[in-house]
C-alpha cells in the first residue's frame, strides 16, 4: 500500500472580509435574498411584457373586427352591383326616375345585418335608407352625408362619431353612373360600437384568464424558486454556523443532480476536509502540550524533592538537563515545521546525487549497529537544499533504526529518470499496520504497535514530509506488517521557481 504526502492549508477563523460580508447580508435583509431578487426580476419582466401585450392584443382584436366589417360591406356591395347589372340590362336607359325605382326595389328586398346601413343618394340628395331610421350620431353628421352625395368615384373610409352607441362608421360608397354621368350614390356602412363592445367583453375574459394564469405562475415561481434555492440557503446557514468551529458535523442534504446539488456536494467535501484539518490541529495542540507538560512535570517534581545529598543533587541536575534538552529538541522541531511556510526556507544549490548518497550512507552507519546496504546510486545533479534533504533522509534513517534490530537490514538508494529523482530508505523491520499508513506522516503519529518509547516527540516523519513538499515533491510509503517498510522521497529535477507558503506543511 502506498501513501503519498499531499498537504493543503486550512484556516479556521473568520476573516474581516467574511464578517463584513455577513453584516452586508444582514443589512440587505429580505431584499438581499437571491430568491427575492430572482423573483423580483421575474415579476418585473412578466409585468412589463403583459403590460405591453395587453394594449397590443386589444388593437389586434379591433383591427380584426374592422377587417371583418369591411369584408361584410364588400359582400353587400357585390350583391348591389349584381342587382344593378341585371336591372340595367332590362332597361334601355337609366333615368333618375328609373334609378329611384331600382333603389327602392333593392332596399325592399335586401335586409341589412344588424348595425349595417344601406343609404342611397339621387342627384346629390339623400333618397332612402335601410333601415329607414338611422342612428342619431349618423344623422347629425351632415358633412359626411354631403361628402357621400357628391362622390364621383368609389371610396372606402372610416369616420368617428360623437355617439357612443355608434362609435365609428366604416363605409364603402359606390357612385351609380349611366353613359359616364353620375346619377346617384349607393353607400353601405356599419357602426362599430356593438362589434367593438362584444370584442372588448370577449377580450376582457381572455385577459382575465391571462392575469389569473400570471398570478398562479408568480405564486408557483415563488414556491419553485424557494425549493430550487433551498440548498443555497442551507449552505449559507451551515457556513455561518461553522464560523466558530462548533458545528462542523453539519452537512447539506443532497437533492437531485443539478448544479446546486453539485455545489452542495462540493461544500460537504470542503467541510469534510476542514473538519479533518481542524481535528488534526486540535490533536497536534493537545499532543504538543502533553510533550511539553511531561518534562516540566518531571522537572518540577524532582526540584520539589531537591535535597542536600550531593549524589541526589547530581542525579536531579542530570535529569533536569536531559529533560530540558528533550524540550529544546521538541521546540526546534516545531520551529522547523513553522519555517517550512516561509519562502526563504530553502537554500537551493546544484548537488551531485552520487556524492550525496555516499555522504548519507557514511552518516547512517554511525547511527546504530545494523546491516547497512548502499543500493543503486543515481548519476547526475539536482537542484535542492542539501542540508534540508540530508535532514529529511537522516530522519528516515533514524526512524528505521527505531523499528529494527541489529540483525535487520537497512538499505539506502537513489535513482533518476527524465523528470524525477528518488531517494529511498528500506528496512526489514516490523513494518506498519495498513490502518496506520494514512496517518504515519502526521505530527506525533506513533503507528507501530510494538514501538518502544523513543527520544523523539513523533515529529520526525512530519518534518520529512514538510521538507519534501517544500521542494515540490512527495513521499511514498510501501509497508507490510512483519516484513518491513520502504520510504521513498520523490523530487522533481526542475527546481521550484517559487516556494508557496500555502503548499508547505500546515496540516498540523
Amino acid at each position: 500500500m502506498t501513501v503519498q504526502a499531499r498537504i493543503s492549508t486550512a484556516q479556521s477563523s473568520p476573516t474581516a472580509e467574511a464578517v463584513k460580508n455577513k453584516k452586508l447580508c444582514k443589512r440587505h435583509g429580505f431584499l438581499g435574498e437571491a430568491r427575492t431578487r430572482i423573483f423580483a426580476w421575474y415579476l418585473a419582466l412578466m409585468i412589463f411584457f403583459v403590460g405591453l401585450s395587453i394594449p397590443i392584443f386589444y388593437k389586434v382584436v379591433f383591427y380584426k373586427v374592422d377587417q371583418r366589417i369591411q369584408e361584410d360591406l364588400a359582400e353587400e356591395l357585390e350583391v348591389f352591383q349584381e342587382f344593378f347589372e341585371k336591372q340595367t340590362d332590362l332597361e334601355q336607359e337609366l333615368t333618375a326616375k328609373k334609378l329611384d325605382h331600382l333603389f327602392q326595389n333593392f332596399l325592399a328586398r335586401e335586409i341589412p345585418k344588424q348595425q349595417m346601413y344601406l343609404i342611397t343618394f339621387i342627384n346629390g340628395k339623400l333618397y332612402q335608407s335601410s333601415p329607414r331610421v338611422l342612428p342619431q350620431g349618423l344623422q347629425q353628421d351632415l358633412d359626411l352625408f354631403n361628402h357621400w352625395a357628391k362622390l364621383i368615384q368609389s371610396q372606402k373610409g372610416q369616420k368617428e362619431t360623437t355617439d357612443s352607441n355608434v362609435g365609428s362608421i366604416i363605409y364603402i360608397a359606390e357612385p351609380v353612373t349611366t353613359d359616364g354621368q353620375v346619377q346617384g350614390v349607393f353607400v353601405v356602412a356599419q357602426a362599430t360600437a356593438e362589434e367593438h363592445q362584444a370584442a372588448v367583453e370577449a377580450s376582457n375574459i381572455i385577459v382575465g384568464v391571462m392575469l389569473g394564469v400570471l398570478t398562479l405562475s408568480v405564486v408557483l415561481a415563488w414556491i419553485i424558486s424557494g425549493q430550487v434555492l433551498a440548498p443555497l440557503r442551507s449552505l449559507s446557514r451551515t457556513a455561518r454556523s461553522i464560523i466558530t468551529e462548533e458545528n462542523l458535523d453539519q452537512r447539506i442534504p443532497i437533492r437531485g443532480s443539478g448544479e446546486l446539488a453539485e455545489l452542495a456536494t462540493t461544500f460537504n467535501e470542503v467541510m469534510d476536509r476542514l473538519q479533518e484539518v481542524l481535528n488534526i490541529q486540535r490533536n497536534f495542540i493537545n499532543d504538543a502540550s502533553h510533550e511539553l507538560r511531561t518534562p516540566l512535570t518531571i522537572i518540577q517534581g524532582h526540584l520539589e524533592l531537591f535535597g542536600d545529598d550531593p549524589e541526589e543533587q547530581k542525579e536531579t541536575i542530570e535529569l533536569v538537563i536531559d529533560e530540558l534538552e528533550r524540550m529544546n529538541r521538541f521546540v526546534e522541531d516545531l520551529i522547523l515545521l513553522a519555517k517550512t511556510e516561509r519562502t526563504d526556507f530553502l537554500q537551493l544549490e546544484a548537488v551531485k546525487v552520487s556524492s550525496l548518497m555516499k555522504e548519507l550512507f557514511a552518516k547512517s552507519q554511525t547511527v546504530a549497529n545494523r546491516n547497512w546496504q548502499l543500493e543503486n546510486q543515481g548519476e547526475g545533479s539536482i537542484v535542492i537544499d542539501q542540508q534540508r534533504i540530508t535532514q529529511a533522509i537522516m530522519n528516515l534513517v533514524q526512524n528505521a533504526t527505531q523499528h529494527t534490530i541489529e540483525t535487520d537490514m537497512i538499505a539506502l538508494g537513489s535513482a533518476m529518470d527524465q523528470s524525477n529523482v528518488r531517494f529511498w530508505v528500506r528496512d526489514t523491520g516490523e513494518g506498519i499496520a495498513p490502518k496506520d499508513l494514512e496517518h504515519i506522516f502526521e505530527g506525533f503519529a506513533r503507528a507501530y504497535q510494538s514501538r518502544r518509547r523513543s527520544e523523539g516527540a513523533g515529529l520526525g516523519l512530519a518534518i520529512v514530509r514538510a521538507i519534501v513538499h517544500a521542494h515540490g515533491g512527495y513521499v511514498e510509503l510501501v509497508s507490510q506488517l512483519g516484513t518491513g517498510s520502504t520510504f521513498t522521497i520523490v523530487l522533481p529535477l526542475e527546481p521550484l521557481q517559487e516556494i508557496s507558503s500555502h503548499e508547505s506543511y500546515t496540516n498540523r
